[in-house]
């Protein structure tokens, strides 16, 4: 039986990722000393790779002990708050934001701005990075929604702004758009703008149709990623054989008996080095068999 193994050409780091890594690696590579403010990205070989090159990784409880250091902000963005102390402790900041939650922030804050009836509602994962630089954008005063069952949060009987965090699914913010548009009083305006990153949420359809195509699918991804969690499910849904994996040491001789076709495909925060190291350990996997 012929074997093949095949990576996902449309799996890997996005923009956003790719920009961080660059200007981290940047700093690094001409021997400076750099901070990051909590994990530059949600893969732990890929984090590790930096901390080994010199990436020391800091939380928000230690920005205000720091005192004239460079401080890299990863792809999530931050809070107002963030660039407030670092103002004080005159903290020199590499601002690695990606651009699409950039201009999310901006229109967060001019929804926010000025309209002190208006509920803002973001659908996203509550204590996410980028979903507490969204927050922020509005003293902390917007509600946070994963489902429908937080819609309780919410007063149907003022007026709401839905947004999005840039790495939901389309589909979940469909429905509860559909759900706050049947709630909401007819007195009340509502205004829902899908701000879900294009090249994100395009990586839905495709990595369906590649998962669909083969036998099996190793995804690889960070524990702690959400795009890895919701393109895993994505995979899982068109293929029930897809195993989730965080290193090429967790992938099982058994998961290979009996196909001839396997897919390897990971999310934006999967480097495309860790997807080959598994492409590699399968090979061997395969011929040691």
């Amino acid at each position: 039986m012929d074997f093949e193994v095949e990576i996902d050409e449309n799996s890997g780091f996005c923009f956003g990722v790719v920009n961080a890594i660059a200007k981290a690696e940047k700093e690094l590579e001409a021997g400076k000393e750099l901070y990051c403010l909590g994990d530059i990205v949600h893969n732990g070989a890929e984090l590790k790779r930096l901390q080994d090159k010199g990436l020391k990784i800091i939380n928000h409880g230690d920005m205000p002990s720091l005192h004239g250091k460079t401080v890299l902000l990863r792809a999530h963005g931050e809070p107002p708050s963030t660039y407030r102390v670092a103002g004080r402790n005159d903290i020199n900041i590499i601002d690695a934001t990606c651009p699409v939650v950039l201009r999310l922030q901006g229109k967060i804050r001019n929804a926010y701005s000025g309209h002190p009836d208006r509920q803002i509602v973001i659908y996203g994962k509550n204590g996410h990075a980028e979903v507490n630089g969204l927050v922020g954008q509005t003293e902390s005063k917007a509600i946070v929604v994963e489902n429908e069952s937080d819609l309780q949060k919410i007063d149907f009987s003022r007026d709401v702004v839905l947004f999005s965090q840039t790495t939901k699914p389309k589909d979940g913010f469909r429905k509860l758009k559909e759900a706050i548009a049947e709630r909401i009083s007819p007195d009340c305006s509502f205004e829902a703008y899908d701000t879900i990153c294009g090249q994100v949420s395009g990586r839905m359809e495709k990595i369906a149709g590649f998962a669909a195509s083969h036998d099996l699918i190793i995804f690889a991804g960070g524990l702690k990623s959400s795009n890895a969690k919701a393109l895993f499910e994505t995979c899982r849904r068109v293929n029930p054989n897809t195993r989730f994996v965080s290193s090429p040491a967790e992938v099982l001789p058994e998961w290979l008996e009996g196909v001839s076709k396997v897919g390897i495909c990971g999310a934006t925060s999967t480097p495309k080095w860790q997807m080959e190291d598994i492409r590699q350990t399968i090979l061997k996997i395969k011929g040691n068999n």
